[in-house]
């Protein structure tokens, strides 16, 4: 073989060489995509356990539902999940309170109105169908910092120890700063009888809680090793130690607004601790429900969301009997609607902010506080001096009973304190003396705890003909002092 041969001979071995490293790789590949297509064979077999982070990278790319549907009763969970792939849908949760209540996410990203009104038109299967509505806080007035203060020689020692517990002219008016003596909740005559208790909890249902707070903190509920996480069939299983985020679907339900940090400590800062202010309860389980976000948004469909993980905590052993609601709307959702309704048929005392807009909530309807249901308390909000509050809503049919709601100190974020005014500081002294209330009576009902507060209230003069009740909150009678 002449030399010239050898190289032609050497070229065309290599290229067989090339050609055969190029088909192993190739069937190397085809190797691979069956194993994924067996592994994706058996995915689909199984149920998919979904944990919270991945719901929320869904929700991320999938966008938020866009209707709430509540579905006949005899219509089925595989119908109801059929109905909605035809439509070019998604079920993004099935809210298990309420019996195929469910939330719809339109793939089309059409408007949310047409494709309630799609929904509604197959009324053979459907009750009703409405677009998720925006939530929004209460106006509220002046977030005003505060220092903590303290005088020996304003000191009641029948009072506690917290250095501010004299700005908190709602739980001990002795007329100071221009107030009306005994225009208060007599907390210190309540508090002869109880300081509260660590077995009953809590909702505040906000923009979350700093739940490390050092007024806070011994309070907020930690849910305990004999209660499981909770699990949600749409939504995975979510560790929620301290709470609930119906917002992002996760078990951090930390405040970055600071209002339901400062409903939160008028509920149950700790009392007697040297720190700050004191809480109607000394002691209580806090369970922040977080649906409002930092600015102070959030929707229906979360609102309903956070009320079905209480309601599911309920069922589970956790002893939650009041949900404190310091937010509103004009518009009325039947879906929220039964959600309180289904809360209140589990135990649970619904309170709600009346709203600040100065006016009648009997000609123009305020939700949640409007529902007429028997586990709803609408709360107004009352001055220093026992006068409505100028912002305060009001309705001799509609509003329940009316609180101290201006100028209030609380806790608020970054161990702070401030002072604030509105309904939504009126709510959380009805919810607190709620929770103060069942300490001592643990097994009394929702009706029966409902028909105390109200029948215990203070008569005002100025509130005849502008509050049901026609009084202010009393926490010393409605514990029966």
């Amino acid at each position: 073989m002449n030399r010239q041969n050898i190289w032609v001979h050497i070229t065309i071995a290599a290229v067989i060489i090339s050609f055969a490293a190029v088909l192993g790789q190739l069937e190397h590949m085809r190797s691979d995509l069956k194993f994924i297509g067996k592994s994706e064979q058996r995915a689909a077999s199984k149920p998919v356990v979904r944990t919270a982070k991945p719901v929320v990278e869904s929700r991320m790319t999938t966008g938020e539902p866009e209707v709430l549907v509540k579905f006949r009763p005899d219509v089925t969970s595989a119908q109801i999940e059929r109905i909605a792939a035809k439509n070019n849908d998604r079920v993004e949760d099935s809210i298990e309170a309420v019996k195929n209540l469910t939330a719809i996410d339109d793939l089309d990203d059409a408007d949310a109105e047409t494709v309630a009104n799609q929904y509604s038109a197959m009324s053979d299967l459907v009750l009703y169908a409405e677009a998720v509505q925006q939530i929004k806080l209460e106006p509220t007035e002046n977030f005003r910092p505060v220092a903590p203060k303290f005088d020996e020689e304003l000191k009641d020692f029948s009072s506690p120890n917290d250095p501010m517990f004299n700005e908190q002219w709602a739980l001990n008016n002795d007329g100071q700063n221009g107030g009306k003596a005994e225009a208060h909740i007599a907390a210190l005559k309540a508090w002869a009888k109880t300081h509260g208790s660590g077995e009953v909890v809590i909702a505040v249902l906000d923009t979350g809680v700093d739940y490390t707070h050092p007024d806070l903190i011994n309070n907020i509920w930690i849910r305990p090793d004999t209660v499981p996480a909770y699990t949600d069939a749409d939504l995975g299983t979510i560790d929620d130690m301290r709470g609930f985020d119906a917002a992002e679907n996760t078990g951090d339900p930390m405040d970055d607004n600071g209002h339901g940090t400062h409903c939160a400590g008028i509920i149950g800062a700790e009392g007697n601790n040297d720190v700050g202010i004191a809480g109607i309860n000394w002691n209580v389980e806090i369970m922040p429900l977080k649906f409002l976000g930092r600015g102070g948004f959030g929707s229906t469909k979360d609102a309903i969301e956070a009320i079905n993980y209480a309601v599911d905590r309920k069922k589970n052993g956790v002893n939650i009997r009041v949900i404190s609601a310091s937010w509103g709307s004009t518009q009325k959702s039947k879906a929220l609607g039964d959600a309180i309704d289904a809360a209140g048929k589990a135990g649970i005392l619904f309170v709600a902010a009346a709203g600040n807009d100065s006016t009648s909530n009997d000609k123009r309807p305020h939700y949640p506080s409007n529902y007429d249901l028997p586990n709803v308390i609408s709360v107004a909000a009352l001055d220093r001096t026992d006068n409505l509050a100028s912002f305060s809503n009001f309705g001799v049919k509609t509003v329940h009973i009316a609180a101290p709601g201006r100028e209030i100190v609380s806790t608020w974020l970054d161990d702070d304190y401030r002072e604030a005014s509105g309904t939504s500081m009126a709510t959380p002294y009805v919810a607190g003396t709620a929770a103060l209330i069942l300490s001592s009576e643990p097994d009394l009902s929702v009706e029966k705890l409902r028909k105390r507060i109200l029948n215990s209230v203070d008569k005002i003069n100025s509130l005849n003909g502008k509050i049901e009740s026609g009084g202010r909150l009393n926490a010393a009678k409605a514990l029966g002092d």
